[in-house]
């Protein structure tokens, strides 16, 4: 497969679930913006939506304060960040393009239709009432891109370069969560436990589609290293670091066995994955789940530039 090809595929995949992650993102903080807070408690809690997103220094190089509405429209709408909702499916439908013959009617015509209806979209009209509907729009928009892709795509190269793609995002967007929200939803008013407590970890947990799920795991009322264990080492939780790089693993095999070489990317996607069938949540909070997680971002972003390397393709497309 060409380099051009496996590139486009590869940023086309990771695209569309940057868009999804940004919209689940800016739901978790709308949602926790509206709970009872003293001392700026809102303007807090966009600045870790926009930390999480890895957009805060782009967003402070435009904008002078941290409000909602300004997130909201960055988060979305603005195309000066290149991570924005509009920002994310414009490359994915640019990426697409480039590939066109490599994908089936079902999985251009998704995309190509959910990029026209988001044209038509404007900025101004995005009030509170509104937001949490464009919300579930967009996800379910995507969720039809992925299942267009999952029903009708042959499993050659260009399966698992796109999978690539999209369980790299994942991860690196679970992992960014996890890291600035766990020391922000620690309480230092409330009492651990309390009623806006569990309202917050609920919104986290929602943020990724894994409240009830949670439950059914777990049992029990929802507790920060619950959370952090669940959305980290469970391998049946679908948005966790340890699920995403079962299937990456799956995903560099799957590459192999068509002849590509075993090189860099393979062998830092085999011991990452190999440290988090390894690693025990005890473990982690011993020696810190901060260093642990930026660690997991540094070596998962490792992965990237290794796949540039390997395979010849730029590192954004």
């Amino acid at each position: 497969m060409l380099s051009r090809v496996a590139s486009s595929l590869f940023w086309m995949s990771r695209y569309i679930e940057r868009a999804e992650n940004i919209s689940r993102l800016c739901e978790a903080g709308f949602r926790i913006s509206l709970t009872p807070k003293v001392g700026g408690g809102h303007k807090e809690e966009w600045l870790s939506t926009l930390k999480s997103a890895g957009v805060l220094e782009s967003y402070l190089s435009i904008y002078d304060e941290i409000t909602g509405e300004d997130a909201i429209n960055f988060l979305l709408f603005d195309e000066r960040n290149a991570s924005s909702v509009k920002s994310c499916l414009t490359s994915a439908r640019n990426n697409a393009r480039i590939v066109r013959t490599k994908l089936t009617r079902d999985m251009w015509e998704s995309l190509n239709d959910t990029w026209i209806a988001l044209q038509a979209v404007s900025p101004q009209s995005m009030t509170n009432a509104r937001l949490p509907d464009f919300l579930d729009w967009v996800r379910h928009r995507t969720a039809q891109f992925r299942g267009a892709l999952l029903g009708t795509v042959l499993r050659d190269e260009g399966y698992y370069f796109s999978q690539l793609g999209a369980f790299m995002e994942r991860a690196d967007n679970t992992a960014r969560i996890v890291d600035v929200k766990y020391y922000l939803l620690l309480p230092d008013h409330q009492a651990v436990g309390g009623a806006i407590d569990t309202y917050q970890w609920e919104t986290i947990l929602r943020a990724v589609s894994a409240q009830r799920s949670y439950r059914h795991v777990f049992h029990e009322d929802y507790r920060p290293w619950r959370v952090a264990e669940f959305l980290i080492l469970r391998p049946e939780m679908p948005r966790s670091l340890r699920f995403c790089y079962d299937w990456l693993n799956v995903t560099i095999d799957g590459l192999i066995e068509r002849q590509h070489p075993e090189l860099s990317a393979a062998e830092l996607i085999r011991s990452t994955h190999q440290l988090l069938k390894s690693s025990q949540m005890a473990d982690i909070f011993q020696a810190g789940l901060h260093e642990f997680l930026t660690d997991f971002i540094d070596r998962n972003n490792r992965v990237t530039g290794n796949l540039a390397v390997d395979y010849c393709f730029e590192q954004a497309a």
